[in-house]
């Protein structure tokens, strides 16, 4: 009973973490019709800044995150204005593209800047525990899954609530209308890319908080929201959530209980469970458990 608790908890953690990273993939693609393959590497980025922040110039852990977030949405913006801006009317994946040399630029500069130590982030939660019904769990699993709630209900609040959100949303149905209706859908496509890449910062921040620390390798865990992202709906943030939280406990399900039920299937099997879980979403439902589906007449 304590291994079911203390996994469970561990994957509530993770999909806690996939669920934001899942979140600054949709919120790029549900704007620019675009997916951000980008995004890896700021969240490097983020982690790399925030723990700047605190050991540096030695802010206290909430300050350096929110720093940190408020860094990356600048470059956020500057790679959109930059990099994305002069894409717009060109085919989706000449865009995409430009992403990915995106990413491999940013990734190299992260990698400079982080040098071969190894740089912590200097938060509180460490490896601290709390017992529950005799279960051992893991202080920063707690936190991650609370915090990325929190995140995530204040942006959907921001874009359900207020103007500027609203004005996103309108973008993201139909630019041709918004601009007819005087919105700057520039400025809503920056402004979209400010709060993906402050979102991945976040996402850097947990991922390298605990016993971690920030390195260029963790960039791979990113690419675990895809299949997030698939099987929510590229243009659904409820969808984001749900599906972090799946992913997140099936692959802790996994590492706890498969090498003592089925060895034979070999080590590190949990590491591919997500994307088993995205192929067979994709062949039952294409446009994900909430995605938006398409429908083209001829």
């Amino acid at each position: 009973m304590t291994d079911l608790i203390e996994s469970l908890v561990r994957g509530l953690g993770l999909g806690g973490l996939y669920a934001v990273l899942g979140v600054s993939f949709v919120i790029v693609y549900r704007a620019t019709g675009v997916i951000n393959f980008a995004t890896p590497a700021l969240m490097i980025l983020g982690a790399f800044f925030t723990g700047s922040f605190g050991n540096a110039i030695g802010l206290p852990f909430w300050l350096s995150v929110l720093l940190g977030m408020a860094v990356m949405a600048v470059i956020g913006m500057i790679i959109e204005r930059v990099a994305l801006r002069p894409m717009v009317g060109r085919p989706a994946f000449s865009a995409a593209t430009v992403t990915v040399g995106v990413f491999i630029i940013l990734l190299i500069v992260a990698g400079r800047l982080i040098g071969s130590e190894l740089l912590t982030v200097n938060d509180p939660f460490g490896l601290n525990t709390v017992d529950v019904l005799g279960a051992r769990l893991f202080t920063i699993d707690i936190a991650r899954l609370v915090i990325a709630l929190v995140a995530i209900g204040i942006v959907g609040l921001f874009l359900a609530r207020s103007r500027t959100g609203l004005a996103m949303r309108a973008t993201a149905f139909d630019q041709e209308t918004s601009l007819a209706q005087g919105i700057n859908v520039g400025r809503m496509f920056g402004l979209s890319w400010g709060i993906a890449a402050a979102m991945a910062a976040l996402a850097g921040a947990l991922l390298t908080a605990g016993s971690s620390g920030v390195e260029t390798t963790v960039a791979l865990v990113a690419l675990k929201a895809l299949p997030v992202i698939i099987l929510g709906g590229l243009d659904s943030i409820k969808g984001s959530v749900i599906a972090g939280l799946i992913i997140g406990v099936a692959e802790s399900l996994t590492r706890t209980y498969q090498p003592i039920y089925a060895p034979w299937l070999g080590a590190n099997f949990d590491v591919i469970v997500p994307y088993l879980i995205m192929i067979i979403v994709l062949m039952v439902r294409p446009y994900g458990l909430f995605g938006t589906k398409e429908v083209v007449r001829v």
